[in-house]
């Protein structure tokens, strides 16, 4: 069964910089693109980044030139880099995937459990 687990959330001054990650784990086929949502409170879920996996990328206007993505194929994880953070950086952070597995050669979303990023002033 996938799972995708994520890490690295926490408090943090404004200005200062957080490190989310979130491993693939299970068998899988593939895994395509690759990408980080939050959700703040009395908000709607909404995209931070995302990658393919030929490592196009694409942000957020709110978090471009202070948030970077990456990934690591070979490990099945993806990272957010996050500098300059903001309260208004507030929220759950919640990984995705779109993942090939036996059960669906044609690709399914999958979701890691969320993390909380709190940015103090």
């Amino acid at each position: 069964q996938v799972q995708l687990v994520e890490s690295g959330g926490g408090l943090v001054q404004a200005g200062g910089s957080l490190r989310l990650s979130c491993a693939a784990s299970g068998i899988m086929f593939s895994i395509n693109a690759m990408g980080w949502y939050r959700q703040a409170p009395g908000k709607q879920r909404e995209l931070v980044a995302v990658i393919t996996s030929g490592g196009s990328t694409n942000y957020a206007d709110s978090v471009k030139g202070r948030f970077t993505i990456s990934r690591d194929n070979a490990k099945g994880t993806v990272y957010l880099q996050m500098n300059s953070l903001k309260p208004e950086d507030t929220a759950v952070y919640y990984c995705n995937a779109e993942i090939k597995t036996i059960a669906t050669p044609m690709g399914r979303d999958y979701w890691g459990q969320g993390t909380q990023v709190t940015v103090s002033s």
